[in-house]
């Protein structure tokens, strides 16, 4: 875990029936812990502060003392969930993905013909966001006589479907790097590791690249074949926590479960050295 249950309980299944096969042992591996290291590995980045955003997960993540800390996060939705439901409410295709989708649309707008930004709420509490008003609020806007679904807008008050989603990309990313520079502040770290699939918006790299590089430091950026998800990460999670023995990841077969909540910081990173910095 986490994730939903069904492709959870399905995978366990396998992986069971692999280990008494092969007489080999069970690794939990932890999804997003499996995300942060295959991003350590592609980029070679060794203590970044993490922003994971996901179809089910938003996190801003800094190591301490032997575990993944999560510094902020969603208080509802997560960051993908919510691009991929205003993407269906505009009807956008789901090939290849509703959330690239949703960029393409946004990257309309260029210096020479601006797409108009529309006001959203900016939910921004603490360390955390909010992404639920947000989207309840831009579906209402779709219902109005000035959305203009196809085609080009007739006056200053109508906004296209390439308007909603350039205005939705800059306010929720903004939010993002928002929350992400007030950890490095927090935490003392001058570079970011983005995970996860939404990591891969080109518009999402560009706006925190400016910040980061602003406070001087360093953005690690990967393309889709590491950012999505995929087997090579679980893959490597296990193997370190093999290797180094972790054992909130070595398990018994009749101990073996899954769990959609499974939080980041539950797992015991052995195969990094604890370290007792301010933000511990």
């Amino acid at each position: 875990g986490p994730g939903m249950g069904g492709p959870l309980r399905s995978c366990a299944m396998a992986a069971r029936t692999i280990s008494l096969l092969w007489k080999i042992p069970l690794i939990a591996v932890n999804h997003c812990i499996a995300h942060i290291e295959m991003g350590r590995v592609a980029t070679s980045a060794s203590d970044p502060v993490v922003l994971y955003v996901s179809g089910g997960n938003t996190q801003v993540i800094a190591y301490s003392d032997g575990r993944y800390r999560i510094f902020g996060e969603t208080i509802d939705i997560a960051v993908g969930n919510c691009l991929d439901r205003f993407a269906r409410v505009v009807g956008l295709s789901n090939d290849p993905s509703p959330g690239y989708n949703i960029e393409l649309e946004a990257r309309k707008h260029t210096k020479e013909q601006p797409l108009k930004f529309v006001e959203l709420p900016y939910v921004v509490k603490g360390m955390d966001v909010s992404f639920s008003g947000l989207l309840t609020y831009i579906e209402d806007l779709t219902k109005k006589k000035e959305f203009v679904k196809d085609g080009e807008t007739q006056g200053d008050e109508q906004f296209t479907t390439a308007d909603l989603c350039y205005s939705l990309q800059e306010t929720i990313f903004a939010m993002l790097v928002e929350i992400t520079e007030r950890t490095m502040a927090h935490c003392g770290q001058n570079s970011v590791l983005i995970v996860g699939g939404v990591g891969c918006n080109k518009r999402l790299q560009h706006m925190m690249a400016d910040m980061v590089s602003d406070r001087g430091g360093v953005l690690c950026a990967m393309d889709h074949r590491y950012c999505i998800d995929n087997g090579a990460m679980i893959a490597q999670a296990g193997m370190f926590g093999l290797q180094f023995g972790s054992e909130s990841m070595l398990v018994k077969m009749e101990e073996t479960q899954c769990t959609q909540r499974f939080r980041t910081d539950q797992v015991e990173v052995v195969w990094r050295p604890k370290t007792r910095g301010k933000h511990a």
